[in-house]
């Protein structure tokens, strides 16, 4: 492959303007800066390309050598491309489709590798895992990995390749692109509004507990800006995870303020005040241009979009309209 690549990388463009060696920059030595680049990590690009740590080291400072400059930079927990690491970078990615290009059969492109996506526990749930299927049933050489964290967009993505996050970011050599929207209601259980009686205002409200995010660790400020409607609510059962929301509130621990395609899911939760709280949120996803380029980190954004789209209704909560609420409080008590 190495001999083959080289050709390709003579066509490539690479300046060599700073370039104190005089020796044209290897094929191999460009595919493993593409694993390093793409990762963040010298350990995942090895594991990648079934070589050593040493080796990766060895053939990144021959690259260095040969270009005459640095092509990475240390950043917390990885490397990050350099200037010069990205106009490497182009190299080697055509030296990578020509390689690929060898096994496709009848024009298309067979696709391989891991994508590992970070989103939040719900989206890691319920909208990543069909999206992944979907890739595969085309795809079956490419894996998905899925990575909950309920954060903002990382500084740096070493070792990831897509980040899903809760409110536009605001990034640094990277892309963001916009998913679409989803909601929050209040939610209580059927158990907990026989027993404390239903708000019928907003202002009620803050004779209930509510169960939501625990405020001093929530780094998401658009979660955070979710409760202006009624900032004073005392807590009940918080966390970091939102499916301890979903069933702290099926359990009776007071109100939750919850996602609808979750929440909607389970028959023994009833929206309360659905006239006037209603929360809308977005989600977003963040890469960096040259993983994006990746074609199976593509075919999984491009997943990722079509089963958003598919279940905006869902993710919104537009729904036939529940019961009213007091009507069925009555019926359950009169079981």
């Amino acid at each position: 492959m190495a001999s083959f690549a080289a050709a390709i990388c003579e066509t490539a463009h690479v300046s060599h303007s700073s370039s104190t060696s005089g020796r044209r920059p290897s094929a191999d030595d460009l595919l493993v800066l593409l694993a390093v680049g793409r990762s963040g990590r010298y350990i995942t690009a090895a594991e990648e390309l079934g070589i050593n740590h040493t080796t990766i080291s060895r053939r990144i400072a021959a690259l260095e050598h040969a270009m005459g400059g640095r092509v990475l930079t240390r950043v917390t927990g990885g490397w990050e491309l350099t200037d010069l690491g990205r106009e490497a970078l182009t190299a080697a990615e055509a030296v990578e489709a020509a390689v690929r290009s060898l096994g496709a059969s009848a024009g298309e492109r067979t696709l391989e590798g891991v994508v590992r996506i970070s989103a939040t526990d719900g989206f890691s749930a319920y909208l990543a895992p069909p999206s992944a299927v979907r890739v595969q049933r085309r795809h079956p050489g490419v894996a998905v990995d899925i990575i909950a964290a309920t954060r903002r967009a990382s500084t740096q993505r070493t070792g990831l390749d897509i980040e899903v996050v809760v409110g536009k970011p605001q990034v640094h050599r990277a892309e963001a692109i916009e998913l679409g929207d989803y909601c929050l209601r209040l939610y209580a259980s059927r158990d907990y509004l026989a027993e404390h009686g239903v708000p019928t205002t907003v202002a009620e409200l803050t004779r209930h507990p509510l169960v939501y995010f625990i405020e001093s660790i929530l780094q998401v400020d658009d979660l955070d800006l979710a409760l202006a409607f009624a900032p004073t609510l005392r807590r009940s059962v918080s966390s970091t995870n939102v499916f301890v929301h979903v069933e702290a509130t099926r359990a009776a621990a007071g109100i939750g303020l919850l996602p609808c395609f979750m929440a909607d899911r389970h028959a023994d939760l009833v929206r309360v005040l659905p006239d006037e709280v209603r929360v809308q949120l977005t989600y977003w996803l963040v890469a960096r241009p040259e993983t994006l380029r990746r074609p199976e980190v593509a075919a999984v954004v491009e997943a990722l979009r079509a089963t958003v789209r598919e279940r905006r209704a869902e993710l919104l909560g537009d729904r036939a309209a529940p019961l009213p609420i007091q009507r069925q409080v009555d019926v359950r008590g009169a079981e």
